[in-house]
């Protein structure tokens, strides 16, 4: 089945909602990057004396059966995020990773002994 990388920008003000809502959903992890900076369709936010907001930047990886039913979910339950939400998903491979195996090999594609 494929998956999907889910991305959400939100308000930092805004971002526990969106937490609660991963987690009442089912979501089983995500990554978080708190007080991103960044300027869009909502304005600045550089963390600074003049625009003082700043922005969350929350990743998860989702089945893509799973994807339009949290996007959904999240567009009911964040109603107050309203444009301070920003949704974005794209297609993700899972790369499985063996280090320090014996005989896995090198990112030259030469075998460890």
């Amino acid at each position: 089945m494929a998956t999907k990388l889910l991305m959400l920008v939100v308000e930092e003000s805004k971002k526990e909602q969106v937490e609660v809502f991963l987690d009442r959903a089912g979501v089983l992890g995500y990554t978080e990057i708190p007080h991103a900076l960044g300027v869009g369709a909502t304005g600045p936010r550089l963390g600074s004396r003049a625009f003082p907001k700043t922005s969350a930047v929350i990743f998860t990886v989702l089945e893509e059966d799973a994807l339009q039913r949290v996007v959904d979910g999240i567009r009911a339950y964040c109603g107050e995020c309203g444009e301070r939400l920003k949704m974005l998903a794209w297609d993700a491979q899972d790369i499985p990773v063996t280090v320090g195996m014996r005989g896995a090999a090198d990112a030259s594609g030469t075998e460890k002994p």
